[in-house]
């Protein structure tokens, strides 16, 4: 009889297990086909993103000129962030990503061509618009493919896909030559690939998600570290993500170790993101904010150092830490607003962060750019760490005129994309 209730035991503990890993394999299936395309979607933005500056560089193109280039896919990509959501619900999720990604690859192609810093830019203003529109295709299908009940590993999985593409790509530079043509085919043919996954799945395209227009001056009263922090996020990060290969090779990197420095920064970022998650979910956020933001500052005279003291390791080391702090103030940002704000609000609170922070990468570049032209490729750390250092002091000031502590709410792994992204964050929250 022992024998037999032991068995019935063993059978009941393995239909259980059976039955949770088809649910877990029925949940991915939901997002397999969006996340595969996003996921080669970053792969050749990452190489772009690398690939770009070190080809002008390369070209004789002043730092300034690389500058304002990264600025134009700033403003390319706030134009994406308010115009595309129309074409969505206009032609569909499928249809509009199909689109999109194929203008994407014809520009990415169109690059090989660029002769002059206004070619670039305007390339780079259109590849940002669309990529703007490609990023708010697939979160909003995360977001309405997501239940309660899995909602978090879902998010978990799409983010953790797209983040380790993005970081690793940019590794990729050392498989052919920066001047030649080769790179940028591989990263359009990346963007291309990224159609096959949706093209070929059979599952119901979702609705894309209403959002509310938001309100930046009201939100400043009532958050104003988060709306503060947001563009100074932009300011800070904008400049240093799109002109680090630039300062590695001016420190006399090789061109594959200078790529290799936006894999530190967003490795670093990937590590520390939910270990600051954690501790924002116990304190006052603000506190949270204020420790990176000064933490920025120290390890961008960090970096500094570690480029005058000649070695690579230092300097990749010293990137790391410094994405793993100036990574995670966008997402602690964005949960003290939450905490703040009626729960009908969270939306366009977080479009409203994601203006502030695309308004700041959009004006970074135009200060860091010319004050590495004057100063040296040191210029871009020492910027950094002026604006995180001002950032820090705004926020400490915050705490000392407000010391009731908002109640924490739930922390999401948040990295800036696109509008849609505030409904995904807000459902994640609810779950």
């Amino acid at each position: 009889m022992s024998g037999d209730l032991s068995f019935s035991s063993f059978r009941v503990v393995e239909e259980r297990a059976s039955s949770a890993r088809i649910g877990v394999t029925s949940a991915l299936s939901r997002i397999g086909a969006i996340t595969a395309g996003t996921t080669l979607l970053q792969a050749g933005n990452g190489l772009l993103q690398a690939l770009i500056p070190l080809r002008m560089s390369a070209a004789g193109m002043p730092v300034s000129a690389i500058g304002l280039v990264a600025t134009a896919y700033g403003v390319g990509f706030v134009s994406g962030c308010l115009l595309v959501p129309a074409l969505v619900r206009r032609i569909g999720h499928i249809r509009a990503f199909a689109s999109l990604a194929a203008v994407s690859a014809v520009v990415v192609l169109l690059f090989t061509q660029a002769r002059s810093v206004v070619d670039w830019t305007l390339l780079r203003a259109i590849s940002g618009l669309a990529l703007a529109g490609l990023f708010t295709v697939a979160d909003s299908w995360i977001s309405v493919r997501a239940q309660a009940a899995d909602r978090g590993r879902l998010i978990s999985v799409y983010m953790l896909a797209t983040k380790v593409a993005l970081m690793l790509s940019p590794l990729c530079v050392g498989l052919g030559a920066i001047t030649g043509d080769g790179l940028f085919m591989t990263a359009s043919a990346l963007v291309c690939l990224s159609l096959l996954p949706l093209a070929s799945t059979t599952s119901e395209e979702p609705q894309l998600p209403g959002s509310l227009r938001p309100n930046i001056r009201a939100l400043a009263r009532v958050a104003p570290s988060a709306v503060v922090g947001a563009f100074a996020v932009g300011l800070i990060n904008g400049p240093v993500l799109a002109l680090a290969p630039v300062f590695g090779v001016s420190i006399g990197l090789s061109p594959e170790l200078a790529a290799a420095l936006l894999f530190a920064l967003q490795g670093g970022g990937l590590v520390l993101q939910w270990p600051f998650g954690w501790w924002s979910d116990r304190v006052d956020r603000r506190i949270v904010i204020a420790a990176l933001a000064f933490g920025t500052a120290a390890v961008s005279g960090l970096v500094a150092w570690a480029g005058a003291s000649g070695s690579p390791l230092a300097v990749i080391i010293a990137c790391a830490l410094w994405g793993g702090l100036a990574l995670c103030i966008y997402a602690t940002c964005v949960a003290h607003a939450s905490d703040l704000v009626d729960a009908r609000s969270i939306v366009p609170t977080i479009s409203g962060l994601l203006i502030c922070w695309a308004v700041g990468t959009i004006v970074g570049p135009v200060i860091a750019a010319p004050l590495m032209d004057r100063i040296g490729p040191y210029g871009l750390f020492v910027y950094s760490g002026i604006v995180a250092l001002l950032l820090g002091l705004f926020v400490a000031l915050r705490i000392g005129m407000r010391t009731r502590s908002p109640s924490p709410g739930g922390f999401v792994d948040l990295s800036p994309s696109s509008p849609a992204t505030a409904s995904l964050a807000r459902q994640a929250g609810e779950s």
